[in-house]
């Protein structure tokens, strides 16, 4: 029976997670399978990988043939690594302590490098929050600057229609004065008029 270790998809629509499985090459993607050797979830960044790495080495040395995602798993965990090493000892090349060193060596370097890229994530993304920060900031101020032009504008404004009111008025009062000083003097003389009349009749 053909044996591949591949990748079994499960969670939801757009956020996927997968099941690292060995399973008959004849059977589904999602259908059964003979044996779950981890979990890989690429949702974040780095991925999160777990595995049985002595589980996929036997399976490895019982000749499962993984899927080209599975191989780059398996290689990124050090399986591949184990397994070549495994190898040598089979073969005399090796010792199992030298092959022990040896994987013990090449696991701190992966960590290394891991902690390195973890490093560099956290520095880009504390970069970018400080560049949206002043970003944010610039445009605060570029509001501020374009509105207070258009305050200081309002109130000579307010100014001016203030006076233009005083003064609109100032003039119907003068006007209003001009008119009662003009109905005055008329009023005085209108009462003269009958006496003149009767003067005249007495003549």
């Amino acid at each position: 029976m053909p044996v591949k270790i591949r990748l079994q998809r499960h969670g939801k629509k757009g956020k996927p997670f997968y099941w690292i499985v060995a399973a008959d090459a004849r059977a589904k993607r999602d259908g059964k399978y003979l044996e779950k050797l981890g979990v890989y979830n690429p949702n974040v960044n780095p991925a999160h990988i777990e595995l049985d790495m002595d589980s996929s080495v036997k399976w490895l040395q019982n000749g499962a043939q993984p899927t080209d995602t599975a191989r780059a798993i398996l290689s990124y965990k050090g399986v591949m690594m184990k397994n070549h090493l495994a190898g040598g000892v089979r073969k005399g090349a090796l010792t199992e302590e030298q092959a022990e060193n040896k994987f013990n060596a090449w696991l701190e370097e992966k960590a290394k490098a891991v902690e390195a890229k973890k490093g560099k994530l956290s520095d880009a993304e504390e970069k970018a929050k400080a560049e949206a920060l002043a970003a944010e900031k610039a445009t605060n101020e570029a509001r501020i600057a374009a509105n207070a032009p258009v305050v200081e504008e309002a109130a000579p404004e307010a100014a001016e229609t203030t006076e233009e009111a005083v003064a609109e008025d100032t003039s119907i009062d003068a006007v209003a004065a001009e008119a009662a000083a003009e109905d005055a003097p008329a009023k005085e003389e209108a009462p003269a008029e009958p006496a003149a009349e009767a003067k005249k009749e007495e003549e």
